[in-house]
């Protein structure tokens, strides 16, 4: 396959004008404060709708000028092309020779027949998979399907890793005041043995079921882990009599506790799962942007068909906006522009996400994978090597916890950490305290926030409180921090579609601007290749003898220590 060049934006003419604009707008010096004054439209002009979410980008470090060279860049390096090339199928993720599809994954049934990529009719796939889930899903639910003793299923126990756990534990969290059938959810993930001892703990073998998502059914974690499980599931039904060891009774155990997430049905069924339970996405679907897809199996069993119907409604009001909006307009867009602003010319090497709801305490962490495994790359999409800086740590906790922890370090630091504060002026659990609304008092923060971060105190103010004069210094904040807020009416299935559907933009943005193909990833593979020639090492001698020297001093240790 021919691989076209993307456009290096470092060479072009609108890099150079940010850059020039960059270096007036520091020589001059940058005020926030000032920018407000002297024009009393700012925020409206830098407010935004997109779905039914909110957005101020006005404590940016942005002017008019700003906004309307990044837009120039965006265009030199064709984000609108593009992103109309990844919603008609082309395959513009090009070292997998695949086309990124994610967006398909929510389209109505009403659209099948409009989307055909590599011969096959995305949409009508899309909900055909989509109906068998939901029909299993009611069958859980409602009890029709139980366990091998006749019990009804109350516990779900998701196996996975990366995006297959990831973006579901996110969703599980963030959906909690929706949970209606009595059925929670566990997620395993990491292959160290302590992980799924402690969610199996306390579990009754008869009412739980499993779900092993794995694309290949080859994944190490997952298919451990699996194993696992299932040496558990079977000992405990022996010991409380629901089946008598016979290899019969066991099979049988497998098929009535265990479902699988995955396109190979060979490996399914050697594994003792029944085919018909198997669900499948496609390579057109990267893990970290599968949430939405027979990834969220557990989700569509917790939360029900309708509610993840309007999960997926979310993701798709978004799509629409960002596919039809022009730049000027698109605030996803711009979001994702003044990203590329802010590492490449501002030099920021994070970005903090701080949800003012608790119920959005993983997402900073799904954010993590989506983002920094997206545009984490050395290499642009034809393999030659990038021409500026790309990607940026994502990371955050929810507010208000995090302003008693890292907080200083915004206010007070010498980095510059754009933020985005995130929060939903209806609460499903309100309280009053002593005549103060807590949610109110909860929501002061996140606006005191942005306000004290982009617009500081002053020495004279500080001064101006009695402050001894020897801690002045101290006590200023300069100020200038840039923040956007993203505020919702209530954190529905729907908002939070809309939600991960803007962050999925964003990092496209950004990853068109840099020239890299935001959806491969390569660099787990190392490690993984690696994993598999050190662990005989640990008993092996000639093993031992093959590794470098902190490699075999860390095992010697290990032999040493270990009881």
């Amino acid at each position: 396959m021919a691989i076209s060049a993307p456009i290096d934006a470092t060479k072009t003419p609108a890099w150079a004008a940010l850059q020039k604009h960059h270096d007036e707008l520091v020589e001059k010096g940058i005020s926030l404060k000032d920018w407000f004054a002297a024009d009393p439209d700012r925020v409206e002009k830098l407010s935004y709708r997109a779905g039914d979410l909110y957005f101020d980008l006005s404590k940016n470090l942005v002017t008019d000028e700003t906004l309307k060279l990044l837009v120039d860049l965006g265009r030199a390096c064709g984000v609108e092309e593009r992103r109309d090339a990844m919603f008609s199928g082309e395959h513009i993720n090009t070292t997998e020779d695949r086309a990124v599809l994610h967006t398909a994954l929510r389209r109505p049934a009403s659209q099948k027949g409009e989307l055909i990529v590599d011969g096959q009719d995305v949409v009508a796939d899309v909900h055909e998979v989509l109906d068998r889930m939901y029909a299993f899903a009611d069958r859980v639910r409602s009890g029709e399907w139980k366990g091998v003793s006749g019990k009804k299923i109350e516990h779900v126990v998701s196996i996975g890793i990366g995006g297959s756990d990831l973006g579901p534990v996110m969703v599980y969290e963030a959906m909690k005041p929706y949970l209606d059938a009595g059925i929670d959810c566990r997620y395993i993930s990491n292959i160290d043995p302590n992980d799924m001892a402690e969610k199996v703990r306390g579990l009754d073998a008869e009412t739980t079921l499993v779900i092993i998502v794995s694309k290949t059914f080859t994944t190490l974690e997952t298919l451990t882990n699996a194993r696992e499980v299932k040496a558990w599931m079977l000992e405990q039904l022996r010991a409380c009599g629901a089946v008598d060891g016979s290899a019969e009774q066991d099979a049988e155990a497998i098929r009535r506790h265990f479902v699988a997430v995955s396109t190979a049905l060979d490996l399914v069924a050697d594994f003792g799962i029944d085919p018909e339970n198997a669900f499948g996405f496609w390579n057109w679907v990267g893990g970290r942007y599968s949430v939405d897809s027979a990834v969220g199996l557990s989700l569509i069993i917790a939360l029900g068909p309708e509610r993840f119907q309007q999960f997926l409604a979310g993701f798709r009001a978004i799509d629409e906006y960002f596919e039809s909006t022009p730049l000027e307009e698109n605030v996803v867009a711009l979001m994702g522009l003044m990203n590329v602003w802010y590492v490449n010319f501002f030099g920021a090497d994070t970005h903090a996400v701080l949800p003012y709801t608790q119920y959005l305490h993983r997402f900073p962490a799904y954010l993590q994978q989506l983002t920094m495994e997206s545009n984490g790359k050395h290499v642009r999409w034809d393999g030659t090597p990038v021409t500026c800086h790309t990607g940026e740590v994502f990371w955050g906790e929810p507010g208000t916890n995090g302003q008693h922890a890292f907080y200083q370090l915004m206010h007070q630091g010498s980095v510059v950490v754009p933020a985005d504060f995130i929060a939903f002026a209806n609460t499903s659990n309100p309280f009053v305290d002593e005549g103060q609304d807590v949610h109110e008092l909860f929501l002061g923060n996140f606006l005191a926030q942005t306000k004290a971060l982009a617009f500081g105190k002053t020495a004279d103010e500080v001064r101006a409180e009695g402050t001894p004069e020897q801690i002045v210094p101290a006590r200023v904040f300069e100020g200038n921090r840039p923040t956007t807020s993203i505020f919702g009416d209530t954190l529905t299935p729907f908002a939070l579609g809309e939600l991960i559907a803007v962050y999925e933009h964003i990092t496209f943005v950004q990853g068109t601007v840099w020239g890299i193909d935001s959806y491969d990833q390569w660099g787990v593979e190392l490690g993984k290749q690696l994993a598999k020639q050190i662990t005989p090492a640990f008993h092996d001698d000639e093993a031992l003898g093959q590794q470098d020297a902190s490699t075999k001093a860390l095992i010697e240790f290990y032999r040493a220590t270990r009881r």
